[in-house]
């Protein structure tokens, strides 16, 4: 058996290779032939952040009809907002407050770039400007956080935000796919647990972090808005298949995600809101671990809570505490407790 493994591996390292280069073909001819009818690279801006002394601009530029705002559908399922043709090395324009810079997309389209600041931005809200070739300018928020020590958030969406079932994955995809920002289920009381988090911080950073694809951001951030959360920076992800892997590693990506909110942004102490389906437990805990100066607080939705109890005993790594709760009501009051502990 273990002869085998070895080649075992090197032939799923082919295939992988062999699929990834077959996308980017197929992807390559359909570019072409857009491209011969007149589509031209437009910018989908997403809303980033920035303190003092940079910013992190985020965005994805695809073809699109000359007459198309790519950025503007509204109310489609969500299966047809992964039908989009991604332009890869395509120059982008961008201006934020007196600095103007530019960027190339990556491979999938994505534009994630960090911006030194030739001036600091005013703390709460600023507008970037996206410019790709004759096309109009794109605009998207960036969420100013304040320069001095502060409490923020860093939240998940899937199963902490809105209902999504993933240990159930024939559910969760029926959901992802069919579903709008209108169909999906709010978990109940958690719009209250974010706000809890910042009352009475001065311009405090709120971040949504998601496995899920930049194509629902549009989505979610309508979703947040309705439900009255905080409005916040949204930090997504690629899905597809990667040179070395057949799906994009979601673990990897929020852990990269927390580590780095926590170097950029040092002075800010984080409530991290997640649910115990998937990975939120062992990534927040790990950056509670390392950085216990820069974790406040972690709260976890139990997607499977214990049967007669709405919360149970808080518990603690590294002198954090750790809550969990059924909902966002039943974390509400143990959030306030160890806010109150802590200050």
């Amino acid at each position: 058996m273990s002869s085998l493994s070895p080649a075992l591996g090197r032939f799923r390292g082919t295939a992988i290779t062999v699929a990834y280069r077959a996308e980017n073909g197929i992807r390559d001819v359909l570019a072409r032939v857009a491209v011969s009818r007149g589509w031209t690279p437009a910018a989908v801006p997403h809303s980033g952040y920035a303190s003092d002394q940079h910013a992190r601009v985020l965005g994805r530029i695809v073809l699109a009809p000359a007459s198309v705002d790519p950025g503007a559908s509204r109310g489609i399922p969500g299966w047809r907002r992964l039908l989009t043709l991604e332009c890869p090395g395509a120059q982008v324009r961008i201006q934020l407050g007196d600095t103007t810079t530019t960027a190339t997309s990556d491979a999938a389209g994505i534009i994630d770039t960090r911006v030194p600041l030739d001036s600091p931005l005013t703390p709460g809200t600023a507008t970037v400007h996206f410019r790709v070739g004759e096309r109009d300018e794109a605009a998207a928020t960036i969420h100013v956080f304040s320069a001095a020590p502060v409490r923020g958030v860093i939240c998940d969406i899937d199963d902490t935000v809105w209902i999504t079932g993933l240990a159930h994955p024939l559910r969760a995809a029926w959901r992802t796919l069919r579903g709008s920002s209108s169909t999906r289920q709010i978990v109940p009381g958690m719009s209250r647990v974010i706000t809890t988090a910042i009352d009475g911080q001065v311009d405090p950073g709120v971040v949504y972090l998601s496995n899920g694809p930049w194509n629902f951001a549009g989505p979610v951030a309508r979703f947040l808005q309705r439900h009255d959360f905080p409005a916040g920076a949204l930090l997504m992800t690629d899905w597809g298949i990667t040179p070395k892997r057949w799906f994009r590693d979601g673990q990897d990506h929020k852990s990269t995600a927390l580590r780095r909110l926590v170097e950029e942004l040092p002075h800010i102490s984080w409530v991290l809101v997640g649910d115990d389906g998937e990975h939120d437990p062992e990534l927040y805990k790990d950056l509670a671990n390392d950085h216990p100066a820069h974790v406040a607080v972690i709260a976890l939705r139990q997607v499977l809570p214990p049967a007669g109890k709405g919360a149970v005993e808080v518990d603690s790594v590294n002198g954090v505490p750790v809550l969990h709760g059924a909902d966002g009501d039943a974390l509400l009051p143990l959030l306030r407790e160890a806010l109150r502990a802590e200050s």
